[in-house]
């Protein structure tokens, strides 16, 4: 039987930014972790946009990546906190 460890748990991460792809029809939404540190990218169409833009996902670790600039991570990291104070990981934004 395998055992889990912490690195296979999900990660919360909170969502930071939402951009539209350069075809207009695909909304990119990117959640980032507390911290700002590593984030993750969900593209939608957004013409089907069955299941809804929560402000937080829980994520295997695997698919996060880092977040290279500084700046940047400082600005996730605020947003992340930001949306974390607001809003219930659930909630639809």
């Amino acid at each position: 039987m395998p055992t889990e460890t912490l690195e296979d748990e999900p990660v919360r991460v909170w969502m930071v930014e939402r951009t539209y792809a350069q075809d207009e029809h695909t909304i990119v939404v990117t959640y980032a972790t507390p911290d700002g540190e590593r984030f993750v990218r969900e593209h939608r169409n957004k013409r089907v946009l069955l299941d809804p833009v929560t402000a937080a996902l829980d994520v295997a670790p695997d698919r996060l990546e880092a977040v290279e600039k500084t700046e940047r991570r400082k600005r996730y990291a605020d947003e992340a906190a930001r949306m974390a104070d607001r809003r219930d990981p659930d909630d639809e934004v």
